[in-house]
């Protein structure tokens, strides 16, 4: 079963976030995400997964009248920005929610665990539902 979980982050705290973490904090939490990464890697759950940028990096994209892109800077709505995500096929919904905790326990500014919300979705076998 294929499951896209994901951390959402406030995206008006989003600088005040990343200015908390110490040069220290930074490195923990990017040992943790590679060390869950490289066992979801070793277990053959991986798909795909990234960290994404802030809401400074975001576009939002409307069609305009006439179909072409409408495009403005920033996130559509305020309120959290997605701050990354993991696609895993794993044996069932319980396993998900198992990794979704522990990218939850990332670590965070002074080394405490940050518990953010972390999002599971799963993600329907078989072309698009409408």
């Amino acid at each position: 079963m294929k499951y896209m979980i994901q951390m959402n982050v406030p995206a008006a705290e989003w600088d005040a976030v990343m200015t908390a973490y110490s040069k220290e904090d930074m490195e923990a939490m990017f040992a943790h995400m590679g060390a869950l990464n490289a066992d979801l890697t070793a277990a053959g759950e991986w798909v795909e997964g990234r960290g994404l940028g802030g809401p400074a990096l975001a576009k939002t994209v409307r069609a305009a009248d006439d179909g072409r892109p409408r495009v403005t800077d920033g996130p559509a709505r305020a309120g959290d920005i997605l701050a990354g995500y993991w696609v895993v096929d794993v044996r069932d919904e319980e396993r998900a929610l198992e990794i979704a905790a522990r990218a939850s326990a990332c670590p965070g500014p002074g080394g405490k665990p940050g518990s953010d919300p972390v999002e599971v979705h799963l993600l329907p076998e078989g072309p698009p539902q409408a």
